[in-house]
């Protein structure tokens, strides 16, 4: 099943003629016009201004004709400026409707195609053959109608444009070209041209044109489009950059790791528009309805105007009022952009948060969540531990238990082993040469030193009885409030590493946002209870689960969802993977340039935990909205259509159909462009305090 990202209406992939591919994703449409609209909204909006600089002014001069009647030929001076506006105005219904015939779907293009012509047809046959119809023309009434769902149509294409505001403001952080570096020579190419593998240079306050790996010179980088603060970041060597990144004052040479729908840049738009398509299982209700609803309308209309017609005695003229009334009051764009225009919406207002959402119905699952279970290091904390004191066995140095350590964290990327290697910088101690470098996820990295097994990571179990020096180790920096990292030589501990590492700004406050919606949080780490504990304090978070690995992790997400919560699990997409997928909603917070990892339903760009009740506030007021424009959509439709079809006619007689048509057709614009504006406040939603939002228009 599909639905077209436009007007909402359902289509059939295997029967679809009209599609296009953006950001390798499909989309299917039920008209040219909504394909149009889609792939050019400029060249749409810009179409629909000029067919309404035409049909407003001969709409007008036809309703002054018919309702002034200057002399007595007037009839067929109206025939032509409403035949022109059929013609003109007309056109794309027509094309519309051309398209949901040859794709057997009904649109809303259909509806209006057969409405307005209805009526034109019959006022045309009242003048070309007189004497043979009730001398009663409509020409007011087809013109007038087309030149009001223009309109409305107009105002919601320009409505919409700001929910691809935050996408256009991240393609255009990219230059259009780039420095191609081959044996030494240097051709500018543009960015099209790039590929994976390729050396490219980028000269000083130049942007960077692609996600790479510096292999040559040194500077620095202006990266608050990845971390959401700007300040000089330095580069070297080995280190990564990402596309759309202002450089500073060196000379940089980067091997391209990631292009176009790959890279950071690229990736974002592609998440905002999965997030855009997604479906909820409010969303799906809606397609089966919008799927029936054209046909239904067109029925109801043929039922109540051959009704009146011939239990009511009504005028065929009036027959035809009440079957362009029902068709032309439908608004099934109602309910097909209802869960579209809202999702578009806050899934761009969370992408200026540094909030992006992944994947089906992840915003429906968040705006359910009422447990939330999260990570210690690099998620509550600031991620940047530093040593804080370097344990020695009794017959064993400092600085050997230092060099082991240093040399195997090099094969790790793990925040303790980073901090490891950063201290040793400014130590005697000389690393060794080791192999054979294995990370065990959730423990620590083992390697070979010669002939003898070392391992730096958490203490492992081991039989007979228990190491009373690790023991105390151990109970002393949980009393400290530390972490601690144990080196092993040929199976035993020789010494420990222990680290500090401080909440990070603003964790406390998002904590109690998060418990203030309602939602009960649980910290869950593979540290030691005491650090475990001072970090739970710090961040005002009272449930505590202490050295628990990996798999512990999943197990208690398991045993939260057993016990009938909704549960997100936050952590940082690498040993938490495992956790992530088995949560409801799982969210990978730092997701920096790995953003494309598919752990996380929810992707925090930022190492912000702020961005967690973002990411929720969004979640629950995007479903509110859908909600809210889903019913707006069945009320409307369930009031007007009776209405419609002839339940004023008791009270007010036939005469109500000299205004129905048009009331009708203000209604139909009114409620479409209603839902978009309704879900357009998103986009004024407070997220409360989050660092570097990205805007549109914002510049590094």
């Amino acid at each position: 099943m599909a639905t077209d990202p436009v007007c909402g209406m359902y289509v059939d992939p295997r029967t679809a003629t009209l599609t296009l591919v953006r950001e390798n994703r499909t989309y299917y449409f039920c008209a040219a016009s909504c394909r149009e609209s889609f792939a050019r909204p400029e060249a749409q909006r810009a179409r629909l201004a000029r067919q309404l600089l035409v049909a407003w002014p001969l709409a007008v001069f036809v309703a002054i004709l018919t309702y002034g009647t200057p002399f007595s030929g007037w009839p067929y001076v109206a025939l032509v400026a409403a035949g022109v506006v059929q013609v003109s105005a007309g056109r794309p219904f027509y094309r519309g409707t051309w398209d949901a015939i040859r794709g057997l779907i009904g649109n809303m293009d259909l509806l209006i195609a057969v409405a307005t012509t209805a009526a034109f047809a019959y006022s045309a046959a009242v003048v070309l053959l007189p004497g043979r119809l009730p001398p009663a023309v409509y020409f007011d009434a087809s013109s007038l109608i087309l030149a009001l769902i223009l309109t409305g149509n107009y105002l919601e294409q320009r409505t919409r444009s700001r929910s691809d505001a935050v996408i256009r403001a991240l393609r255009e952080l990219l230059p259009t070209d780039a420095i191609r570096v081959t044996v030494g020579r240097e051709e500018r190419v543009s960015l099209d041209l790039i590929s994976v593998g390729e050396t490219l240079r980028v000269r000083p306050h130049e942007r960077i044109p692609a996600d790479g790996r510096v292999v040559a010179g040194r500077s620095w980088t202006d990266e608050a489009i990845l971390t959401g603060e700007s300040g000089p970041i330095p580069k070297g060597p080995g280190d990564a950059v990402v596309g759309g990144a202002r450089n500073g004052d060196g000379l940089l040479d980067l091997q391209v790791t990631a292009v176009g729908p790959d890279a950071f840049v690229g990736t974002v738009a592609r998440l905002v528009s999965d997030a855009e398509a997604s479906r909820m299982p409010l969303r799906r209700t809606a397609d089966r309805i919008a799927a029936w609803f054209a046909p239904a309308v067109l029925g109801l209309a043929v039922v109540a105007a051959v009704g009146w017609g011939v239990f009511g005695r009504a005028p065929l003229g009036i027959s035809v009022l009440v079957f362009v009334t029902v068709a032309i009051t439908a608004c099934p764009c109602a309910f097909g952009i209802a869960t579209p225009a809202a999702i578009a919406v806050g899934a761009g207002r969370a992408a200026e948060a540094g909030v992006l959402f992944r994947g089906e119905e992840t915003i429906d699952r968040l705006a359910h969540v009422d447990w939330l279970i999260t990570d210690k290091t690099g998620t509550l904390t600031q991620g940047r531990p530093s040593v804080a004191r370097v344990l020695a066995r009794p017959g064993t140095s400092s600085d050997q238990v230092l060099a082991i350590a240093t040399s195997v964290s090099r094969g790790s990327d793990h925040p303790l082993s980073l901090a490891t290697v950063t201290y040793a910088t400014s130590s005697p101690a000389a690393p060794l040469v080791v192999r054979e470098l294995r990370v065990i996820p959730g423990a620590g990295v083992a390697a070979d030193w010669g002939a003898r097994p070392v391992f730096f990571g958490r203490l492992r179990g081991r039989e007979g009885e228990p190491d009373r020096w690790a023991s105390d180790a151990l109970q002393e920096a949980d009393r400290r409030g530390e972490s601690v990292s144990f080196v092993e030589l040929d199976g035993a501990p020789v010494g420990a590493l222990t680290y500090s590492d401080r909440i990070a700004p603003g964790v406390r406050e998002a904590a109690a946002r998060l418990q203030a919606m309602g939602l009960t949080l649980e910290l869950a780490t593979g540290d030691r209870p005491g650090a475990a504990r001072s970090a739970a304090e710090a961040a005002g978070i009272d449930l505590v689960r202490a050295g628990i690995d990996p798999e512990g992790k999943q197990k208690l997400v398991a045993q939260r969802r057993s016990e009938g919560h909704v549960v997100a699990f936050v952590g940082d997409g690498v040993n938490d993977a495992p956790a992530l997928a088995a949560a409801d909603v799982g969210i990978a917070i730092g997701a920096g340039t790995d953003v494309a990892r598919e752990a996380g339903g929810v992707l925090l760009l930022r190492t912000d935990f702020s961005g967690v009740p973002a990411a929720v506030t969004v979640a629950r007021a995007t479903v509110r909205k859908v909600r809210q424009n889903l019913a707006w959509a069945l009320g409307y439709n369930a009031v007007l259509l009776p209405i419609a079809a002839g339940a004023l006619v008791p009270v007010l007689g036939f005469g109500v159909y000299s205004v129905l048509p048009l009331l009708g057709a203000v209604a139909m614009a009114f409620s479409s462009t209603s839902v978009v504006t309704n879900s357009l406040s998103l986009g004024r939603l407070s997220l409360g305090p989050t660092r570097g939002a990205l805007t549109p228009g914002s510049t590094l």
